[in-house]
């Protein structure tokens, strides 16, 4: 476990359970879903864990991939999908840190949950009022492959929670848990008590807000995707920053094209990366 802290803020790490976040407190009010990383069982109760290296689903769990099918491991039994990639299961190494900064690293070698070789790298940054983080993957296999980036933040719910942020579509989310297609959306501007939410909106301005009678949160990043869930029974909202739509890599198999997806197709050596703050004050 690595704890970082900058004044109030204080950020617990658990590189072992997919480098995730434990929890994220300022002043002792839980910004996150937050558990002490001792506490934790898998990244799955974490605060945030990385989406790497996709984000969301890939229908029936099989990769189709330049003519050849790639069956993968079924991560979130009974669910037939593969999701939210592989890091986040994987054990991560602790590379650098202090005090306030933390930098992790995961290699990945191919296996039956995905086929290519790639490497990873997280870096955290606290400061008294913020969480600074990166993400980054480099294609070490000999051969072009499919990759995508992300984070999977669950910020706290509560009585008088409000989300707002800008987007320009969203993708509609059938009973199997995979976009069904893309309608014009503006966003979200709403209460989160009784708001019920599943679905990835693109053209997303790349900020969103959640104010609470003790907090305002505000979540940046580069990407342009945001993948928001929620419902009533929840006590969390997740907001994700994503770099393509969800199972993006089936829909390209199918004939969509992977750069309006945002789905990267990278040459062996190839790298992408993200990055994400999130910001905290107390309400006002």
């Amino acid at each position: 476990m690595l704890q970082l802290q900058a004044g109030p803020m204080v950020c617990e790490l658990e590189p072992r359970l997919g480098g995730c976040i434990a929890g994220l407190w300022l002043g002792g009010t839980p910004v996150l879903r937050s558990t002490a990383a001792s506490q934790l069982a898998s990244a799955r109760q974490a605060g945030s864990y990385p989406l790497v290296p996709f984000s969301n689903r890939i229908a029936q769990a099989t990769l189709q991939w330049q003519g050849t099918q790639h069956p993968l491991v079924l991560n979130n039994a009974p669910e037939p999908h593969a999701i939210h990639g592989v890091g986040w299961q994987r054990p991560w190494t602790v590379l650098d840190s202090d005090e306030q900064y933390a930098l992790l690293a995961y290699e990945h070698r191919p296996d039956a949950a995905w086929p290519f070789a790639f490497d990873s790298s997280q870096t955290f940054r606290i400061t008294d009022h913020s969480l600074e983080m990166t993400l980054s993957l480099t294609n070490q296999s000999r051969e072009p492959v499919p990759a995508g980036l992300g984070w999977h933040p669950f910020f706290v719910k509560r009585a008088r929670s409000r989300a707002y942020f800008q987007a320009k579509g969203r993708w509609e989310m059938g009973a199997d848990k995979l976009p069904t297609g893309r309608v014009a959306a503006l966003g979200v501007d709403a209460d989160c008590a009784s708001l019920d939410i599943d679905h990835c909106y693109d053209g997303w301005s790349g900020v969103a807000d959640l104010r609470d009678e003790l907090l305002h949160v505000r979540l940046s990043s580069n990407l342009s995707r945001l993948v928001v869930f929620t419902n009533p029974t929840r006590d969390n909202i997740a907001m994700e920053p994503v770099s393509h739509v969800n199972n993006a890599v089936s829909l390209v198999h199918a004939g969509a094209d992977a750069a309006e997806l945002g789905l990267a197709v990278l040459q062996p050596g190839e790298s992408i990366s993200a990055q994400m703050t999130i910001e905290v004050e107390s309400a006002k």
